[in-house]
Parts: C-alpha cells; structure tokens; sequence
C-alpha cells in the first residue's frame, strides 16, 4: 500500500502528485530541490515564495520547516485557490496564502522573512528593491531567471544593494522520458538561480 502524501520528510516530491492547472508554471522536481537547497531554510524560517505558481515551493518548506511560518505569494485568484489545494493535499498547515501582486502587497506583510524565493515578476528590479528593504539580517534571497535579461536585472540588483555570498548556477537537467516505442532523455528548461545574503 503506498505512503500517504504526508508522509514526504525529504524534498523532491515527484512532479505528479501535485494537482495542476494548464499554462499554470510549475517548479519542476530538480529545480525544485536546486532552490530548497540555495535557500538553506531552518526548521523555524520565516520564507516567502513570491509567485509561488502550483505552490509547490511552499508545500516543501512547509513540510521542511514544521516550526516555520510560509507565505505563498500569488497575483491570481485562480492560482492562489490551487495553492490551497496542494497544501491541503500534503496536510501543510503552516502556508499562508497572499492573493496580491509584488512588490505592493509586500509591505502589508506581519512578519519580517529572512529566506525569499523570487520566480519571475514582472518589476523583478522592484520586487528585490522591497525585499532587500523587508529582510531580516543574516537572510537570503533566491531568484530565478529564465532569460538573458532577467539574468542581467537580478545580477545588477544585486551588486546595488551590495549582497554578499552571491552565487549563480545554470541548471542542465535531462529526463529519460519514454516517446513511443523508445526512450530518451529529454531537457528540463534551464534556469539561472541566483542566491545572495544580506550580511546587517
């Protein structure tokens, strides 16, 4: 008989358990654990995921972070209901749901994050200015940035606001996916993850 879905204690829940909607991003497994593991959450992080999308960052580091408190953060109303649903799934209890755009909603935030996870946004500049301004001491922040200029945004941001630690890694992530009657390995899109710490 297999495991029920809460019973996950390791990261990389496989992509299919997660209910999903079409053209509604999703953090792919391997990605996934590529951004848990530049976040270096602790059992008790205050963590924003700013566009959480399917909501699967933030059902991770809910189950990774049983003291934490977690805020999904996500513009559409549709997206923020299958959010909810995914948590629901996992039995996370500890992801607050924040139906608002960044980096406005950001300042009505109650507690102060000291991990963020940036996936996109359309003011990728602003939303990092806000963050920076929000975090605690000693926090990190994690962006993604699936093309050249986003890339070249978040990297120039990051020099302005003077963080520390800074690292930038490409994803190269293939897949053997059966087509047919053969096998073979399929690309997982790549994706710039860049992390940096604001030291005081």
């Amino acid at each position: 008989m297999p495991s029920p879905l809460w019973s996950y204690v390791t990261p990389g829940i496989p992509d299919e358990l997660f209910e999903n909607l079409p053209g509604i991003p999703m953090s792919q497994r391997e990605i996934r654990l590529l951004l848990l593991c530049q976040l270096r959450l602790r059992s008790n992080s205050v963590f924003w995921d700013i566009g959480a999308g399917t909501g699967t960052i933030p059902v991770e580091a809910g189950l990774l972070c049983p003291q934490g408190h977690i805020v999904a953060i996500e513009r559409d109303e549709e997206v923020a209901t299958l959010i909810q649903r995914n948590c629901d799934r996992f039995g996370v209890k500890n992801v607050e749901i924040i139906e608002g755009s960044a980096p406005e909603c950001l300042k009505n935030l109650k507690q102060m994050p000291d991990r963020v996870c940036i996936e996109g946004g359309r003011s990728i500049k602003e939303i990092l200015a806000e963050v920076w301004r929000l975090l605690k001491p000693q926090g990190r922040i994690v962006a993604t940035a699936a093309n050249l200029e986003n890339l070249y945004k978040i990297s120039e941001s990051f020099a302005e606001l003077h963080a520390r630690n800074i690292e930038v890694v490409q994803s190269a992530i293939n897949r053997l996916e059966t087509r047919g009657t053969s096998q073979s390995f399929v690309a997982v899109d790549p994706i710039f993850v860049l992390s940096g710490e604001k030291l005081e």
